[in-house]
């Protein structure tokens, strides 16, 4: 892992011994973790163009849950990193904040399976096993965030890859892909064949997902023209972010009380929020809804 010079408010420092890298190397894991001093931007070792950004909060142990969150359009991974760090410290989680460039991913959301851009999903893999092996953390099943296009990308990674992920949690997202197999992906599970990768609802069915989004995301037409507006579209999943989110959650729900799964969905309208992922944390409790869905109260997991 490498280090690139951060912004102003970003520091660098690894709090971790010169031997420690000989010491995650061992059988056992370390009691500790090496914590970073803020939040470090890093370049992945196997591919330096990509970057991610990094938050080892102090005094956690190797089976500290880890948190990745994904921006959206405005590709802002590092303000979403520095908007959760508090959080994260006091709950104990590892953040990682990846950056999906738009020259190498500009169909991140969907995973890079349109043929435009590079698979978002596979560089996600190769940061995230870059971190187990930098700082020793070593559960296999992350935890998920992502803000309007960064919504889009955690559900379908988790559709994608089940076995990884632990938990769900999507900010507003402007579309989503249901679980119905006779409609094409992005907007269904229907795959064609040059699409390297299988969405299997019998296992992305039991993960815990939930839907957040502000109570004033209802704008559309030119103010939003990153809002996917289209005669399908709408007719399936509404005309809002508000709509979508909420017809999605009961989608998911019904598909999965068909497999006789209990699953946990859940939606929530944030109050004092549109579409804004800096309104949405600072007037709408974004934030602490997320962790609250996700890890339940700060001690059950620092006891852990």
């Amino acid at each position: 892992m490498s280090y690139d010079a951060p912004p102003a408010s970003v520091v660098m420092e690894m709090t971790v011994a010169a031997s420690a890298p000989v010491a995650l190397q061992t059988a056992s894991p370390p009691s500790t973790l090496p914590s970073t001093r803020g939040i470090v931007q890093c370049k992945l070792k196997t591919d330096p163009t990509q970057t991610y950004y990094l938050y080892v909060p102090s005094g956690i142990g190797a089976h500290a849950p880890v948190l990745v969150i994904v921006h959206g359009v405005s590709r802002n991974a590092e303000e979403q990193a520095r908007r959760f760090r508090r959080l994260a410290r006091q709950y104990g989680i590892v953040l990682v904040a990846p950056l999906f460039t738009a020259d190498r991913f500009a169909d991140y959301q969907r995973l890079g399976l349109t043929g435009q851009g590079q698979r978002s999903d596979e560089a996600l893999q190769m940061i995230l096993t870059e971190v187990r092996q930098q700082i020793g953390v070593t559960g296999r099943r992350v935890y998920l965030f992502g803000y309007s296009g960064g919504g889009q990308f955690v559900h379908r990674y988790a559709m994608a890859h089940p076995d990884q992920v632990e938990a769900v949690a999507i900010g507003a997202a402007g579309w989503y892909t249901f679980p119905d197999p006779k409609l094409r992906f992005p907007q269904g599970l229907k795959l064609n064949r040059r699409m390297a990768i299988r969405l299997r609802p019998k296992q992305f069915l039991r993960i815990p997902m939930a839907v957040f989004v502000g109570e004033h995301d209802i704008r559309r037409g030119q103010d939003r023209p990153e809002l996917r507006q289209t005669g399908k579209v709408d007719a399936q999943q509404g005309l809002t972010r508000v709509e979508r989110g909420d017809r999605w959650i009961d989608a998911m729900r019904a598909a999965a009380r068909q497999r006789g799964l209990n699953t946990l969905y859940h939606y929530q309208v944030l109050p004092h929020a549109a579409h804004s992922f800096a309104a949405s944390m600072k007037r709408g409790g974004l934030g602490e809804q997320v962790f609250d869905f996700l890890f339940g109260p700060p001690s059950r997991i620092l006891l852990r």
